[in-house]
């Protein structure tokens, strides 16, 4: 089966759980996937869950237990680089027939890693690798070289009444 590349992308909420979902229908259908979270280091709920299907999905993250909001430091810029060179060698080895980068997007966005070393990643990817792009702020170029986009777009959130991230549903 020929893989091609999906972005999801956008300001609105759902980017890595349609990922997960994603993810989910690949296991019942036989395949193995590959997770990479870029800047994420954080204890969230789907490790939990992910950590029942080990054998079939592998996950591992690529930052620190704190996401960036400002300038990324060097320790930021290391953790990031050493993990798309790790997913590089992931997705050419066709191992894994779904590689999700979770948060890539937002990576290149810090500089973490640029476009470009993304974009050389997933072109060396096996034929055969479906490959899932996440994360705000998807760079042109980056659209243009997926087979698929897809936008989240906010109509309206609940954080802006104040409520904050929720276990199980926002973490």
């Amino acid at each position: 089966m020929k893989g091609y590349v999906q972005v999801y992308t956008g300001d609105g909420k759902g980017k890595t759980t349609a990922a997960l979902g994603l993810a989910l229908r690949a296991v019942g259908a036989g395949l193995k996937v590959f997770i990479g979270q870029f800047v994420k280091g954080m204890k969230y709920a789907e490790l939990e869950s992910l950590a029942r299907f080990r054998g079939e999905i592998e996950i591992r993250q690529y930052g620190r237990d704190c996401f960036i909001h400002t300038d990324p430091d060097e320790e930021d810029i290391r953790l990031a680089r050493e993990g798309l060179q790790e997913m590089q060698a992931i997705m050419a080895s066709g191992e894994y027939p779904l590689v999700i980068l979770d948060e890539a997007n937002i990576a290149t966005y810090f500089r973490l890693f640029s476009v470009d070393e993304l974009l050389q990643a997933v072109a060396g990817r096996a034929d055969s690798v479906e490959v899932v792009i996440t994360g705000r702020k998807a760079d042109p170029a980056v659209i243009d070289m997926a087979d698929l986009v897809t936008e989240m777009k906010e109509v309206k959130h609940y954080y802006t009444k104040g409520v904050q991230a929720r276990d199980g549903i926002e973490k």
